[in-house]
Order: C-alpha cells, then structure tokens, then sequence
C-alpha cells in the first residue's frame, strides 16, 4: 500500500486525483489535501513523509517551488499544471513526472508506474543532476509553446504561430500569425527571458516582435521605424523606437 499526499488549490482538481488514484490502485491512501505553501510545509514538518506526492505547481498563496526552498523534501514528486513553462524547475526536485492538466488516467498511471520502478532501483541522488541540467539548458533553454486564455478557453501556441506579443498596462497578448489574440500570464520582462533573442526583439516598451512575422520595415517620423507585422490577413503597424533602432538593425541583420 502506498500513502499520497496531493497539493492542489482546486478542489475539483483534487477530487478528480483521488478518483484516479483509487482507479490505478484502489489500495493507495491520500493522507491529506494542501492547498498552499505554507500549509505544506507545515504538514511535511509535523509528519512522516508519504511514499509521492501530487502537487500542482500554482497554489493559492503562491508557487510550489517555494516549498523546496523552505524545507528539505526527499519524497518523489509527480507534478500536475496546466502549463508547460515550469518543466525545467520541476527537474531541478525530485519529480518523477510532469503531467499537463486535465490529467487523465493513462497519464496518471504512467507516472505511477514509473514511480514503482525507481523505487526498486539505486537513488536517483547517484544521478549527476548537475549535468543532466547542463545538457537540458543546451536543448531546452527556450520555451516552445505558450498557453492563452481565450473567454474560458485555453489555447496552446507553439513559438513557431506567434506574431507578436503586445502589453496594454498590465495586460499581456500574444497575438498568433492568423490574427487572434490571447492573454497570457507572463510580463514582458519574463518573456524576454523565454524567448530566444534570435528570433524576438522587443521594438518598445510594449511590444515584443517574431522576425519571421515581419513583412517589411518603413522609415518613420522622428528617425523612428515601422514594422509592418502579419496578423491574419492584413498587417498590424507598430513603431519600432527611437531608442530601439539601431539595436534592432544589428539585430535583423545578425
């Protein structure tokens, strides 16, 4: 019999963990529901650490991760989220597997049993982590796709469809090639530190650009420049600025 203890603010969510486990192994017992950081680690400080844990990665007062950087945790983590930017952190812990909400059983079941098979197997400590990270930030240092709200709906949009992304106060779009705009949860300045600078180029204070989803570029009042950039099917003008420009030549001709 195994013991798990699921971190998880939504309570459907949660519920919906438990039914699953109770369908991959009826014998498995969830000791408790977390819904947030501190209550976490107050719980792995007062008891005997479960056999894995189920954790999302947003919780209601803040990041799971802060929990690893508060207390110890040695327990073999399967993180669930509904986005995929925090897959290179999860690795950094123990985590046996990452799965994007809604988790479905076969998922589930996969991570359980690879779970059963490190168990019998040396420490994953023997691991070099180090290197393993190393070799991972050569290859995944930039994220390939982003999640977007549209209404109620959640779109995933691989880096290769964007055009643009467009700040509007603290509001952030990702605008597609085909002309739809989606909100997203990152600030410009966090996504500047997930795109790769080969391909995007932050033209101004509120717009970071795709060069492949530059049509042409157009001189500009004030020694500023235009960017003609594909939406659909027209062109969305935006001002490349004054302070921006020769940056962004060295930049389109690199």
């Amino acid at each position: 019999m195994m013991n798990c203890l699921i971190i998880e603010d939504e309570i459907l969510a949660a519920e919906r963990l438990k039914l699953l486990l109770k369908q991959y192994d009826p014998s498995i017992r969830v000791l408790d529901i977390l819904d947030s950081v501190e209550e976490s680690i107050q719980w792995c400080r007062k008891n005997a650490p479960p056999d894995f844990i189920l954790m999302d990665v947003q919780l209601a007062d803040g990041s799971a991760f802060e929990i690893f950087k508060q207390i110890k945790v040695e327990t073999p983590v399967i993180f669930t989220t509904a986005f995929d930017q925090f897959a290179l952190e999860a690795f950094k812990v123990l985590s046996i597997d990452y799965l994007l909400k809604p988790v479905t059983i076969q998922v589930l079941a996969a991570a359980l049993d690879k779970l059963k098979i490190l168990s019998v197997r040396p420490a994953p400590s023997a691991l070099n982590y180090d290197r393993i990270m190393q070799l991972l930030d050569k290859f995944s240092k930039y994220k390939s796709r982003y999640a977007g709200r549209s209404g109620s709906k959640l779109h995933f949009i691989d880096t290769s469809e964007i055009s643009f992304f467009e700040a509007d106060n603290k509001v952030v779009y990702l605008v597609r090639m085909d002309g739809n705009r989606y909100l997203v949860d990152q600030t410009l300045e966090e996504l500047e530190t997930m795109l790769d600078p080969a391909l995007f180029f932050r033209i101004n204070r509120s717009v970071i650009i795709h060069i492949v989803s530059i049509a042409q570029v157009r001189p500009y009042l004030n020694s500023r420049l235009k960017a003609m950039m594909k939406s659909g099917t027209k062109f969305e003008e935006i001002i490349i600025s004054r302070e921006r420009v020769n940056d962004f030549k060295q930049w389109a001709d690199s």
